[in-house]
């Protein structure tokens, strides 16, 4: 009988631990459902290695529609290359004559020229190109734009190199070579301009070609190299972009050109009048700016357009203050566009023109490119720089080079509700990178037939 009751208890223990269990698994598993889920913890962002200028992510997405004005650039050698820009562009620009560079390119020719340069020669080059004093700011800024630059993308084509071409055998500094290598990319190549001039030149042309998409041909001429030279420093830069909103070609035609009061020429005039002609556009009392993005809108052209065919005067005002000015006009609105297509390439030698800009010593007897190899033994013989630009109804390509040759010193109407911009004379362009306001490139059409 015991042993009934004692099973018994045993039995209803059994009952009660499980009913206790059951109500606690209730409770937890209702808790669970009744309760919000707690939220994963975000993986860390992984940071990029840390350099005094923020490097541009890769831009497979497309930026948002920037204008290059609203930019405020925190790379020192942006601000500097912006405001070399317009210098360079007052001195080269000429009445009746087309103008086309990309200031970018001598830059960062000069800069590789600059890291070679002590004292005297190199306080004008730093003045000239408003380069940061402090080298490793300079440095750090140009790997960060050519950085940008070569990033590959899926919307267009835009890439930047630098390469040394020195003599087989002359002392140049190690310390030099490797400083231009590890922060601009310019690799050496050794050549023997004494005995084999020609073929040297043949070389170094090969390579501009080459990085210009056969653009930018026979830059060096015959006789540019002598025996005397040591080094020759070459910069190209090539872009290619379609636009956002191309034009049809079907309804380009051929309409007058006002080059000067005097004279009209006859364009193929491309136009967008429908109703997706949305630009970013402003106006001011003598100047209308159109703003055309390529594909990606990384990179844009702002096209600047007098009112009264008064070029000069809207040349004159150029300044990095004027544009940041200009921007604050700039808007999203439907805009009749009428663009002239043109193709035209430009070549300049630019030793008086830097001359005249503040650095005459460079190309003298005076000259200090120890930093070059030791010895104060070494002048700027000759600067060249040779461009291309191809605007159409599908986009634009462009290019241009630099070259630095260092030898032995002595040695409609209906509807006035939408502007119409109507570029039938004269006007200036540039074409720029949006993600950083940096200009690759700076123009004039003053005729588009020539």
């Amino acid at each position: 009988m015991n042993n009934k009751k004692g099973f018994a208890n045993i039995i209803i223990l059994i009952i009660v631990v499980a009913a206790i269990a059951g109500i606690g698994g209730y409770f937890f598993l209702n808790r669970q459902a009744l309760s919000p889920e707690p939220k994963p913890t975000p993986n860390p962002i992984e940071k990029p290695i840390p350099t005094p200028v923020p490097v541009v992510k890769p831009e497979d997405k497309k930026v948002d529609n920037i204008s290059y004005i609203k930019v405020e650039s925190n790379n020192p050698v942006v601000v500097a290359n912006n405001k070399f820009t317009f210098d360079i562009y007052s001195k080269l620009t000429e009445k009746g004559k087309n103008v086309f560079l990309s200031p970018l390119s001598i830059s960062s020719a000069f800069a590789m020229v600059y890291e070679g340069a002590l004292g005297k020669t190199a306080d004008e080059i730093q003045s000239v190109f408003h380069f940061p004093k402090d080298k490793n700011i300079l440095r750090t800024s140009f790997a960060s734009i050519n950085n940008n630059i070569n990033q590959s993308s899926n919307y267009y084509k835009l890439s930047i190199a630098n390469a040394l071409w020195a003599q087989k055998d002359f002392p140049f500094l190690n310390s030099y070579f490797s400083t231009i290598d590890q922060y601009y990319g310019g690799k050496v190549t050794n050549l023997d301009f004494i005995n084999k001039t020609e073929e040297a030149r043949q070389t170094i042309n090969k390579w501009v070609e080459d990085k210009t998409n056969n653009k930018i041909q026979e830059i060096l001429s015959k006789g540019v190299l002598t025996d005397a030279t040591r080094l020759v420093l070459t910069n190209a830069i090539y872009f290619k972009g379609q636009w956002e909103k191309s034009f049809d070609k079907k309804l380009t035609t051929e309409q007058n050109f006002k080059v000067n009061t005097n004279t009209n020429v006859k364009v193929q005039m491309m136009q967008r009048t429908d109703k997706d002609s949305v630009f970013k556009y402003g106006e001011t009392e003598n100047l209308q700016m159109l703003e055309m993005p390529y594909t990606g809108n990384k990179i844009s052209m702002l096209v600047l357009l007098p009112k009264d065919n008064d070029i000069l005067s809207l040349e004159k005002s150029l300044s990095v203050e004027k544009m940041n000015e200009w921007e604050n006009v700039l808007d999203e609105k439907r805009v009749d566009v009428f663009l002239p297509k043109f193709k035209f390439d430009t070549k300049y030698s630019l030793v008086k023109t830097l001359d005249e800009m503040g650095m005459p010593t460079s190309f003298t007897d005076d000259a200090d490119f120890s930093g070059m190899d030791g010895k104060k033994d070494l002048s700027i013989s000759d600067v060249i720089h040779q461009a291309f630009v191809d605007v159409n109804e599908e986009g634009t390509e462009a290019a241009a080079a630099t070259v630095v040759v260092v030898g032995l010193t002595s040695v409609g109407p209906g509807r006035p509700s939408i502007p119409v911009f109507r570029a039938d004379h004269p006007f200036l362009f540039v074409i720029q990178d949006v993600t950083n306001g940096n200009i690759l490139f700076i123009g004039k059409v003053e005729n588009p037939t020539l």
